[in-house]
């Protein structure tokens, strides 16, 4: 189960709907701003493999 401290909670709140339920599929636990980027990243890194067109 996925957790989002107080603390970022607002970061967290202001992305999208979609990238929120991707973030909390992922049984991640976010303590700090830092995490929050990281599982942005590694979901971005993951759609840049499935689609090279990305950039």
């Amino acid at each position: 189960m996925s957790y989002v401290a107080p603390a970022v909670r607002a970061n967290f709140e202001s992305l999208t709907i979609d990238l929120k339920n991707t973030i909390l599929e992922r049984d991640v636990v976010i303590n700090t701003i830092q995490d929050l980027v990281n599982t942005l990243e590694q979901i971005l890194a993951e759609e840049k493999a499935k689609n090279p067109y990305l950039h």
